[in-house]
């Protein structure tokens, strides 16, 4: 029997979105009022959710404090108050947008929950945008 078991968090950060390699007349096209060359910012929500057999001897399919503990150290604190495309080296190259953040959360995860469970990330960039990541 599986159980899926989810974990809410949040984080604040600043991001521009643009292409380098585009004119400023093309990105403004493209991005619009995100585009903006002095960054803007969000308040990310995140669900994390994983999903497995129950574990016969704890009751688990994952401690919730190791998941809490997880999501803090992995993605609050390297997210958090932070310019998403100065100050974190993956979006030096890569657009910040909602769907490569949410690609960034899961990968920076995945190597820490149990290879049998599945791991879903739920990101909201405004409380109407959001954008899942399943693997």
């Amino acid at each position: 029997m599986k159980v899926k078991v989810s974990r809410k968090a949040h984080f604040n950060a600043a991001h521009r979105l643009y292409r380098p390699d585009w004119s400023f007349e093309k990105n403004d096209n493209v991005f619009g009022l995100c585009n903006n060359p002095n960054f803007h910012g969000h308040n990310y929500e995140l669900i994390v959710s994983v999903t497995g057999e129950i574990d016969e001897e704890t009751g688990f399919v994952i401690d919730m404090k190791v998941l809490k503990d997880l999501i803090r150290e992995k993605i609050e604190k390297q997210l958090d108050h932070k310019n998403l495309n100065v100050e974190v080296e993956w979006f030096k190259t890569v657009n910040p947008t909602a769907e490569n953040i949410v690609v960034y959360i899961w990968n920076q995860l995945r190597p820490f929950i149990q290879a049998s469970n599945e791991l879903e990330v739920v990101l909201y960039e405004t409380p109407r945008n959001y954008v899942t990541f399943s693997g």
